[in-house]
């Protein structure tokens, strides 16, 4: 793409094409400001940076520095000396306090040693002559970018709460029907065609699209995930696209959109069906010509992504109701992936307990290393209706409640205790519900127990006691226990020899 001759302003996209897969690890839009009064210099600078994937910002050479350095949102501003006013650490100083917090390389016409050494103290990255080489330059210009470009990615990649690394071994499954939905999962994984992800609300939509997309080619570039509902519907478009300075009130800085962020990776446009037909219109445009324009500007953007999309929504019956565009759906559903509920795969969920166990456990620093038994058929008869995303937040209650080195009974919720009785489990027991009242499941196992043997050894005795009419010796020699151990059952059970002789009442 040929520079702008007559510096209009805006990003000068350096990129083979729309289709263009980056090479050599260049991943994520890096952009560049050059803010250079000389004209010759500034062509020669852009020329260098023509083949590095990036996006080139322009301004007005007879503009105010604060002006040009204010335009756009950039991760590297290449400033030429004679541009930088005194005091020159104060003008550093308020260019790195942008809101992308910039790198400052400075080019500068000649060699001083005390001057290099006053711009670096001041902040600046490197200062670099003018009067090098164009393939030296470039190697040195190059090494900035791409550091730049990993330390965006890592910015990015901590500003997501994700606890661990997604991979596709997480799905792993018991059933037949999960196997068979991660058998299409793993022939898509390669290509770039865009993804439809559909399942109930908690199925785990993100994490499959994080996974896919670590398994993926693009597994070095940026995972940028975008939850259309969370934002109101007239700031959507400037999330997605971008926008310049002053493209609409409140842009008081310019932005890069979602699309420009995930150049080189991956995006999630998560809640799809959310998104109003007006901006649906745009979105379909972007998908197909792989550009985007952002508000407020008439520079198209070449963007290399990698479009997944997910929904708790039928699409289908959206488009009936003509909510939502059949052509934006097929250009989305190239492949279709419905993740399975959990209700679907109960056989998997004492391993996928265990699992977030171990990872509470290590992050709540707590001394639980298992579930009871009866704990594990209660998760299993449940029905989780918020599936994944409630497991988790069950496993994290059970953890931070047990006061044990084992998850009972008592330690999970009343919602779905419960489910034991509603199944006609053999746990449930009118002895248990005389015994407490109907309210035994919420009781611990060790109550339950205590309470269930102590009903059983009276029961015992005293229909022992009661066929030998009293007789100690024989009560204790046909419950093979000593006489003193008889009394000491009788008396914790408030029995007496004498309530057993013929006779009396």
């Amino acid at each position: 793409m040929k520079p702008i001759a007559d510096k209009i302003g805006g990003w000068l996209p350096k990129s083979a094409g729309p289709t263009a897969v980056p090479t050599n690890g260049e991943i994520m839009l890096i952009r560049v400001q050059i803010v250079i009064d000389d004209p010759k210099l500034e062509s020669r600078l852009d020329s260098i940076f023509e083949p590095l994937d990036i996006a080139i910002a322009t301004a007005p050479q007879d503009a105010v520095l604060w002006d040009r350095v204010n335009a756009f949102p950039a991760d590297l501003v290449v400033i030429g000396r004679s541009s930088l006013p005194e005091p020159i650490t104060d003008t550093i100083e308020t260019i790195l306090a942008l809101p992308e917090h910039p790198e400052i390389i400075v080019i500068s016409d000649e060699e001083n040693a005390d001057e290099r050494t006053r711009l670096l103290i001041a902040g600046c990255t490197a200062v670099l002559n003018s009067g090098l080489d164009d393939s030296v330059l470039r190697s040195a210009l190059s090494a900035f970018v791409t550091r730049q470009r990993n330390t965006s990615i890592e910015r990015l990649q901590n500003q997501v709460d994700v606890p661990s690394a997604p991979r596709l071994s997480d799905f792993e499954s018991e059933s037949a029907g999960m196997r068979s939905f991660l058998r299409v999962v793993d022939r898509v994984v390669e290509p770039d065609s865009s993804l439809l992800i559909q399942g109930e609300t908690g199925v785990g939509k993100e994490w499959l699209a994080r996974a896919i997309h670590a398994a993926s080619p693009r597994a070095s570039g940026p995972f940028i995930p975008v939850i259309l509902s969370s934002f109101p519907e007239s700031l959507v478009e400037g999330e997605l696209f971008g926008y310049e300075k002053g493209a609409f009130t409140g842009a008081v800085n310019a932005r890069r959109g979602c699309f420009e962020m995930a150049h080189g990776g991956t995006l999630m446009l998560d809640e799809i069906g959310e998104l109003s037909r007006h901006l649906q219109v745009k979105l379909l445009s972007v998908l197909q010509d792989r550009v985007v324009r952002r508000l407020g500007s008439e520079e198209l953007i070449p963007v290399n992504v990698r479009v997944m999309a997910a929904t708790n929504r039928d699409l289908q019956e959206e488009i009936k109701a003509r909510r939502f565009r059949r052509d934006l759906y097929y250009r989305l559903s190239v492949v279709t992936l419905d993740v399975p509920p959990l209700n679907q795969r109960s056989e998997d969920i004492p391993k996928l307990a265990a699992r977030y166990l171990d990872e509470f456990r290590i992050r709540l620093k707590s001394k639980v290393t298992r579930f009871s038994d009866e704990a594990i058929e209660a998760l299993i008869k449940y029905d989780w209706p918020g599936n994944i995303r409630e497991l988790i937040n069950v496993v994290e209650r059970a953890v931070l409640l047990c006061e044990s080195d084992q998850i009972r009974l008592n330690d999970l919720p009343r919602t779905i205790v419960p489910a034991l009785q509603q199944v006609g489990s053999t746990f449930s027991s009118p002895l248990l519900d005389v015994l407490f009242d109907g309210q035994w499941q919420l009781r611990s196992w060790e109550d339950v127990r205590q309470a269930f043997l102590g009903s059983c050894e009276h029961a015992y005795f005293v229909r022992q006691l009661g066929e030998t009419k009293g007789n100690i010796q024989k009560t204790a020699q046909r419950a093979g226990i000593n006489p003193r151990s008889l009394y000491d059952l009788m008396k914790r059970h408030g029995l007496k020899k004498e309530d057993f002789r013929v006779g009396s009442a």
